[in-house]
């Protein structure tokens, strides 16, 4: 237990480098950005993203296949010429579609600017589609630093352009769009020289190339299906946002949904950590491990929260012309206990179980859900609020479903603690909503504590756990 803590946290120092700065970035950008351009270039900056959430799904589950099939592998052990075939098969598979999207949107629609972000966007899709089969095999097999410097060279690259071209007063959202391709073209070319005999070795034959192809595919298709039905989820809301109000509304919400991501970028990074570790740990560790990751999480996430009265007034005095967002923010926030719990712990759970049908079925039954409460909301009640409102019902949804089977699986106890846990989120968002910032911070600040006075004897638990580990040898 003791070496799996220490090479955990070893790994963690790293993620935390690459995550930290990552927050950092993206702080600077959604706080300059906005301030600099207008919101209809902001809006279609915005798009450009929502639209790589996508294309980076452009694997059909191969490099997913790898990910979960050499999990848990050293990185010396792996059979290089056959990920030298996967790469170029991939390279070779998103030139030819993206070339394909990029030119049927061309002759089929008249908005130059869509257009625009279209092109860039397919762009992005030949580079970074290539480059999850090494990030992919970075993570599971454990080479944390490697992956990190790959996130941070992106970042780096896309921060210090974007703020030269808002210096030199060059404010269009193309120039925006570029800096993060450029940044995505570098690390592509970093990670292909970190791994160069998964990239520029020698092949494998064309029968064990197709057969390993088939088989990642055939593993990873259900995976890639539960994570982009997952992105369905919110892209369903997104989307009708989009169509049905305007380029402006839907700028005003990302920036919601960036505010509340940002904070979530560092949590995250315990799920890609924990995952190979968890692969090589004896099935009967399972449980304790769970819920002591669980009450460290949890309580972190929780005390998240109270960030969301500071941020709205440092937020809503920067950029005033935003205002909407922040009311957005407050439906919005809550999210991140239920997403950064999905992404850390839930899900990392169901892939070292083996269970990525499950998870399919999770995502899928929510996707409907999506797609009806959105259709409600939009079509029948046409507000906007209760359509922002269900992207956090949603993802509550989802990880309640996924951690009440987890519960069952490994005969552990938790759902006293997601009741816990919604409470807490409805006293949030009601106080917020109805009150004064300064009367809810001091409301949610009470509940917390109480919420930690409920929880003392897991947190005992979880103190002494830690206390062991550092006095360890």
């Amino acid at each position: 237990m003791n070496s799996f803590i220490k090479k955990f946290f070893k790994n963690l120092s790293f993620a935390f480098i690459a995550n930290l700065l990552s927050i950092v970035i993206s702080t600077v950008l959604i706080l300059i950005v906005p301030k600099f351009v207008s919101i209809l270039d902001y809006g279609y900056w915005q798009l450009y993203i929502f639209y790589c959430s996508f294309i980076s799904y452009m694997s059909f589950g191969l490099t997913d296949g790898a990910y979960l099939r050499y999990g848990g592998y050293r990185y010396k052990d792996l059979h290089k010429p056959v990920f030298v075939s996967q790469y170029w098969f991939l390279v070779l598979l998103n030139v030819f579609i993206n070339f394909s999207l990029a030119t049927f949107y061309a002759l089929n629609f008249t908005d130059p600017n869509k257009s625009i972000v279209v092109f860039l966007t397919c762009l992005s899709g030949v580079l970074v589609v290539p480059r999850s089969l090494i990030v992919f095999m970075l993570q599971s097999t454990n080479r944390i630093k490697e992956y990190s410097i790959t996130i941070i060279l992106e970042r780096v690259i896309y921060f210090i352009l974007v703020i030269l071209f808002l210096l030199f007063g060059i404010d269009e959202f193309q120039f925006l769009i570029i800096s993060d391709v450029i940044g995505k073209l570098c690390s592509v070319i970093y990670a292909c020289l970190i791994s160069k005999e998964l990239v520029f070795g020698k092949f494998e034959s064309i029968k064990k190339s197709i057969n390993e192809i088939w088989i990642n595919i055939s593993v990873g298709s259900k995976l890639l299906i539960a994570n982009f039905a997952s992105l369905l989820i919110i892209g369903i809301v997104r989307f009708f946002i989009e169509s049905q109000w305007s380029i402006e509304t839907f700028g005003k919400v990302s920036l919601a949904l960036s505010i509340s991501n940002m904070f979530m970028l560092f949590i995250n990074s315990i799920g890609l950590i924990l995952f190979p570790t968890l692969r090589r740990t004896s099935n009967d560790k399972l449980p304790v491990i769970y819920e002591t990751m669980r009450t460290m999480i949890m309580v972190s996430l929780l005390g998240l929260l109270i960030l969301y009265f500071p941020a709205n007034i440092i937020f809503s005095s920067w950029l005033p012309q935003y205002a909407e967002s922040f009311i957005y923010m407050v439906l919005l926030f809550p999210m991140c206990i239920f997403e950064s719990k999905t992404q850390m712990l839930t899900n990392t759970y169901l892939k070292t179980l083996r269970k990525e049908k499950l998870m399919l079925l999770i995502n899928l039954l929510t996707v409907v859900l999506s797609l009806g409460l959105t259709f409600i909301n939009v079509f029948l009640i046409k507000n906007l609020n209760l359509t922002v409102l269900s992207i956090t019902i949603l993802l509550a949804f989802r990880s309640i479903i996924a951690e009440l089977y987890i519960e069952k699986t490994l005969k552990i106890k938790v759902k006293v603690d997601i009741i816990l846990e919604v409470l807490m989120t409805v006293v949030f968002i009601s106080i917020s909503w109805y009150f004064p910032n300064y009367v809810a911070s001091f409301v949610y600040m009470i509940a917390y504590l109480v919420y930690l006075f409920v929880k003392k004897n897991d947190l005992s638990f979880l103190l002494k756990s830690i206390k062991a580990v550092l006095n360890s040898k």
